[in-house]
């Protein structure tokens, strides 16, 4: 059998862990903090800073460790494949080079931008505030998007409109990243409807999967501050009603071509997972951004559904032989992330949390463990998400169905989402997007 070992601590690494094992993996996981999913999954673990290249080695050498899977984008973008694959063990993840398409904003929108890929945006760069006003008065403060340079955990782009509301809180906010030593990107605002595409690439072949929409706001009805996301769906049909096939094979086409433009930039392969983060609009399909690894909660929507050895298709990346388009089941998901009361802006830390397996288990739904610790045989909340829910089925509405159900089976100070999955908040997304279509 295969000594794995998965880098990371959340649910993403959970539903990694367990699509591995279910692929004849023997599992070894390395994490900051405990996750008790993976624990429950591992031969052997070691809780130690993900960023620390020398303790990961050494253990990879006790467990005689036959490739990695790196979860999260912090490692990915610090180098840590660079470092293992220089000692003999193969990553699934891109090297340094390549994970800065996600580790800095202002080298994807150049490398687009330089390789004339389609779905790229108007965007500048910036590293103080001078021709700041200039820029905005030129395309209008109603458009501008504010992106730091760097990993924001998901929480640093701020919109007009939504988190930004005149002149002032724009060139402020620019300022407060600067005064964080940071450079920054103001780029177009789109108006449309987000879709996550998350790929297999080899370093030449990109192999897409079911597409997925996350809902990143805190509250029901898309209110509140923006998170690292608090809950997602797919379709039985691996598409979504208010875009085409052809959308969707714009998008991996894009994929591919930057995969391509990363080679020739830098003359390093990406190899690993790659996320894209897309928007249909009036005038076509628009790239967000780009992560180096997949989405949490996207990981939970698409990997229960693979139908091929997943162990076997990390090897595919590893060896650059990804040689066909992989199998999902045509069925339904919704996740659910239930999150400590008051998250993001005050969550409720070390409270307990009761989850009824016998519950989970006779709905249907399953369950991946985020940021929660385990003491004995009892879980507590953290100041993050805490527990993603997940139903599976033929339809998005039974889905939807087995998630929140799923979610009457954990009791704690918690809260979620209720809408994300129905039909209602769907229809709201198709009507935005007809709305647009007529314009």
């Amino acid at each position: 059998m295969v000594n794995c070992l998965i880098v990371g601590h959340g649910a993403r690494e959970h539903v990694i862990g367990e699509t591995l094992v279910k692929g004849g993996a023997n599992l070894f996981s390395f994490m900051s903090f405990k996750n008790a999913g993976l624990e429950d999954l591992s031969k052997d673990i070691k809780i130690h800073s993900e960023t620390d290249f020398q303790e990961m080695l050494e253990f990879c050498k006790q467990k005689n460790i036959d490739f990695a899977v790196i979860g999260p984008e912090a490692p990915l973008v610090v180098g840590i494949v660079d470092a293992l694959e220089k000692r003999g063990i193969p990553c699934v993840g891109p090297k340094i080079e390549a994970a800065q398409l996600e580790g800095s904003k202002i080298f994807m929108r150049e490398l687009l931008e330089k390789y004339k890929i389609q779905s790229n945006i108007m965007s500048k760069m910036f590293d103080s505030l001078e021709d700041v006003e200039s820029y905005i008065k030129d395309i209008g403060k109603e458009n501008i998007v504010v992106k730091p340079e760097g990993l924001t955990g998901g929480k640093g782009v701020k919109v007009y409109g939504d988190h930004l509301f005149s002149k002032k809180d724009i060139l402020d906010y620019c300022n407060e990243i600067v005064n964080n030593n940071n450079r920054f990107l103001l780029e177009e605002k789109c108006n449309g409807e987000e879709f996550t595409l998350q790929a297999f690439v080899d370093g030449k072949n990109v192999i897409g999967s079911p597409v997925v929409q996350d809902h990143k706001r805190a509250y029901e009805d898309d209110k509140g501050p923006n998170t690292g996301g608090m809950g997602s769906y797919s379709m039985e049909d691996h598409l979504m009603p208010f875009f085409t096939q052809a959308d969707v094979d714009q998008a991996l086409d894009d994929m591919k071509k930057t995969v391509a433009a990363v080679k020739a930039e830098t003359g390093v392969e990406y190899k690993g997972f790659l996320y894209g983060q897309f928007m249909k609009t009036a005038s076509g399909i628009k790239l967000i951004e780009f992560n180096s690894r997949f989405g949490d909660p996207e990981a939970m929507n698409v990997l229960p559904l693979l139908n091929e050895n997943f162990v076997d298709i990390c090897w595919a990346i590893i060896n650059g032989n990804l040689s066909k388009n992989y199998e999902f089941e045509k069925k339904a998901t919704v996740c659910k992330y239930l999150a400590p009361e008051g998250y993001p802006v005050n969550p409720k830390k070390d409270e307990p949390i009761f989850i009824d397996e016998k519950c989970l288990e006779k709905i249907g739904a399953k369950h991946y463990y985020a940021s929660v610790y385990r003491e004995g045989n009892n879980i507590f909340t953290t100041s993050s998400r805490a527990i993603g829910i997940l139903g599976i089925s033929d339809t998005l509405e039974n889905a939807e169905k087995i998630a929140e159900a799923g979610v009457r089976c954990i009791k704690g100070k918690l809260f979620h989402r209720k809408d994300v999955g129905t039909r209602k908040l769907l229809q709201k997304r198709i009507n935005h997007m007809n709305s647009l279509q007529k314009k």
